[in-house]
């Protein structure tokens, strides 16, 4: 894993109390480590801390996956790709459009 995806990993073990070797970049959160919406929620906001980044709750309700948050992250911070900008860029205008 990645320095990020070991992060992640660490707060997932930290705040889900999982067995770290469970905590792969398939692993569900909700199906694999059997925790609630509540505590997903938690470890949102452990990570938004944990990097410094803001996640919209439309964002963190797509956090199914490690590799879910971990590519949002890296998308926050700029290591992500074009893929996630665009989508964000994009959603900029639409509401400037609307606005306008």
């Amino acid at each position: 894993m990645s320095d990020i995806g070991e992060q992640v990993q660490k707060i997932t073990v930290e705040h889900l109390g999982v067995y770290p070797d469970k905590v792969t970049p398939q692993a569900n959160f909700i199906d694999d480590f059997g925790v609630d919406s509540l505590d997903v929620v938690e470890l949102v906001m452990a990570i938004e801390d944990e990097f410094g980044v803001e996640i919209p709750d439309e964002d963190a309700e797509k956090f199914n996956t490690v590799q879910d948050a971990i590519r949002y992250i890296k998308a926050a911070k700029g290591q992500g790709g074009v893929r996630y900008a665009q989508h964000k860029g994009a959603e900029r205008k639409r509401g400037k459009a609307r606005e306008g």
